[in-house]
């Protein structure tokens, strides 16, 4: 495996990846992350399992739709969501690795 070099990083790369990491700097959002790495999910569903409200779970999913991390399908009058990049997935699961050594 080639070692790529991390610095300097130009302007755009790193307000890209800090925009990344202020996507986690919620925790409702992480759950709602870690909610959908087991599999797709809807609204309500995230929010059950969050202890949010619907409301706040649409407007979290609004901002993780933006940063392309989660996406939706449509199917009837519901919408499911799912992870949708690898590279997130493996992202939060060393950061919740991290967080849980002691």
């Amino acid at each position: 495996m080639v070692k790529r070099s991390l610095a300097p990083l130009d302007a755009h790369t790193a307000a890209h990846v800090a925009e990344l990491f202020r996507a986690f700097s919620d925790g409702s959002r992480v759950q709602i992350v870690t909610a959908l790495m087991e599999g797709e999910r809807n609204v309500r569903t995230l929010a059950s399992l969050v202890g949010v409200s619907e409301s706040a779970v649409s407007h979290h999913l609004r901002g993780l739709r933006q940063m392309r991390l989660v996406e939706a399908r449509r199917s009837g009058r519901e919408v499911f969501y799912s992870m949708s990049d690898p590279h997130i997935v493996a992202l939060v699961r060393q950061g919740v690795a991290h967080a849980l050594e002691d």
